[in-house]
């Protein structure tokens, strides 16, 4: 039996427990450098407790997927390379479908959740799993991604708004020393956020960027009241995810307690892993424009309002391709675009041919 901590146990007592009683909700614990979740009241949709429901990834069904093998002898890396502005690669994917589906929080449960909205991989739904995704026909620019990446679908008035084109992924480094960071291991899953998080939780998570973005208008924690009526002028959010990684399992039954946020070394200013999670591992950031502007005040979310959002990613990349992509781009301080080339620095090639796939 693998050792854990009491916290996930708990959780599921009270989970089975509120299903008794008919309780509407449970409360996620706050996974590394989260606050803790706020109350229902104004939100629908799932509400992140354990996961319950057997899967081909998680046989017993107590929400631990262990990493096979795990990383260990790891420590966190304190080194300070030569400094590079950027350090990154987009990984950009298109909107393939919208379903009720979460094949993180709700496996194998179809239509328990919210509505979301699925990028990159074509097939995702409630069952979807590592095998299922992997090799899949994609979105993604790369055909290498059969990633699954979604969020909260969202809606002006009962109207579906659906992004259009490839939004930006960005992967990115999230600590100083970036040539410390290392490809996803497939089958890594993760939540950002909390759909459950009030306005000031949203504020002060540590993946907040600047928050709802229309025309002028910035760091907004909730919808703007109204955007320019311009066809120029979408809603955006940028938002990004944590990138320290434990090394022992691809999910945990929180799907946030496996990841952390870098922490800042003592008496610096350099952002490294805690000594809990210390994998580097790379940064995404989801950066989504949405088709939307003039009266906002009928805009929402599947799960509530603008500060209720949050995304899920599960890794299904091919391992060579994504390991050339992060070396090239991430560890060799690069601004690197799908190809993985960066045209500040053309001499150092792209990584990927014109069909975005290794030669």
């Amino acid at each position: 039996m693998r050792p854990r901590s009491k916290l996930p146990a708990l959780l599921l007592g009270s989970a089975l427990l509120a299903s008794v009683l008919g309780i509407g909700s449970v409360a996620t614990a706050a996974g590394p450098g989260d606050t803790p979740a706020a109350s229902a009241v104004g939100h629908t949709g799932h509400t992140m407790a354990v996961s319950t429901q057997a899967s081909a990834d998680d046989p017993d069904g107590d929400g631990y997927i262990p990493a096979v093998p795990p990383v260990t002898g790891v420590t966190p890396s304190e080194a300070t390379p030569p400094p590079r502005y950027h350090k990154e690669f987009q990984a950009n994917c298109a909107v393939t479908h919208t379903a009720p589906d979460d094949p993180i929080v709700y496996p194998g449960q179809p239509g328990k959740s919210h509505d979301h909205t699925f990028m990159g991989n074509t097939t995702t739904n409630a069952g979807s799993t590592t095998a299922s995704l992997y090799g899949g026909s994609t979105t993604c620019n790369a055909p290498a991604d059969a990633s699954a990446y979604w969020m909260p679908s969202l809606y002006k008035g009962d109207k579906k708004i659906l992004p259009v084109g490839p939004q930006v992924i960005y992967y990115k480094a999230g600590v100083t020393d970036y040539t410390s960071v290392r490809p996803f291991p497939r089958g890594l899953r993760y939540v950002v956020g909390d759909p459950m998080q009030s306005a000031q939780e949203f504020r002060g998570h540590k993946g907040f960027v600047e928050g709802w973005e229309c025309g002028d208008s910035f760091f907004n924690v909730d919808f703007p009241a109204s955007c320019p009526s311009r066809p120029d002028v979408q809603l955006n959010i940028r938002f990004q995810a944590p990138s320290c990684w434990d090394g022992k399992y691809l999910d945990t039954p929180d799907h946030k307690s496996h990841m952390a946020y870098p922490v800042v070394k003592p008496g610096t200013n350099d952002n490294m892993c805690p000594a809990s999670h210390p994998v580097a591992l790379p940064m995404i950031e989801f950066k989504m424009a949405f088709p939307v502007n003039g009266d906002m005040s009928d805009v929402r979310l599947a799960g509530g309002r603008g500060y209720s959002f949050h995304y899920d990613f599960f890794n299904a990349w091919e391992e060579r391709t994504l390991k050339a992509l992060v070396d090239h781009c991430i560890v060799g301080g690069l601004q690197c675009d799908t190809r993985g080339y960066d045209q500040n620095h053309p001499e150092r090639g792209a990584v990927l041919n014109a069909d975005h796939r290794l030669p």
